[in-house]
């Protein structure tokens, strides 16, 4: 039996898993985020990040690309001072493969090599009930490409609800703390552990975060993206 706070999560998989594909961002690549939040008293050289992953990033069922992960983070980065600039890589529906195919062009794409990525890939997969070696292999071959170009990533962890079985939730939960290690990324978990388990933050979907929902989840890691953001050449 499913019980606690892992019943609302078992649900959700199961809703999006049971609803089809999501609906593809229209955009080819990524977006520049906006932000109406005064930028006060920004210190040093602006910092400039790519927010690669799928609908959490893009900003689903959200009134606008600023209510998004990577729009709400810019501006509460920047609130505390932090000059950076966030390139909105979000695609919803992405898998892992799908993401790995669209790497390199995003990455080519950029007016300028990104300080760091932030990469978010893997609830498609999960959902899907895709094997969760080849969730793996995929993001390790976007680690490795990332380290060849030298760029620091952030990895967003996800963990599998139990009603996949034991071995199935073993097997996928291991995958980002694994992968952190062997590839020298910074690590979130669990990308979604404060809003899981509270549905007056999630859309009627079941599955992505409402406006309020992505303001908690900024509000739980943007101390870890701060601190993933190496230090500039020129600093002292």
């Amino acid at each position: 039996m499913v019980t606690g706070k892992w019943s609302i999560w078992a649900a959700v998989a199961l809703a999006l898993s049971g609803c089809g594909q999501e609906v593809s961002a229209p955009e080819a690549g990524p977006r520049e985020t906006t932000s109406s939040a005064p930028a006060a008293e920004v210190a040093g050289s602006a910092r400039h990040i790519l927010a690669f992953g799928d609908s959490l990033f893009a900003g689903y069922g959200l009134d606008s690309s600023d209510q998004s992960y990577p729009g709400q983070l810019q501006a509460a980065l920047r609130s505390e001072g932090v000059d950076v600039r966030i390139a909105n890589a979000g695609v919803s529906g992405d898998t892992t493969a799908a993401g790995l195919q669209r790497l390199d062009f995003t990455l080519d794409s950029q007016s300028q090599t990104p300080d760091l990525v932030i990469l978010e890939l893997g609830g498609n997969d999960l959902l899907r009930g895709l094997p969760p070696e080849q969730t793996k292999a995929n993001l390790a071959a976007m680690l490795e490409r990332l380290k060849a170009r030298g760029i620091p990533v952030l990895l967003m962890g996800m963990r599998a609800p139990p009603n996949g079985g034991p071995e199935f939730q073993r097997q996928f939960d291991a995958i980002y703390p694994a992968l952190a290690k062997e590839y020298g990324a910074k690590l979130v978990p669990f990308f979604m552990e404060s809003v899981y388990d509270k549905p007056e933050l999630i859309q009627p979907d079941h599955v992505h975060p409402t406006k309020d929902g992505v303001a908690a989840m900024v509000a739980a890691t943007k101390a870890d993206v701060a601190a993933a953001l190496p230090v500039p050449a020129n600093s002292e």
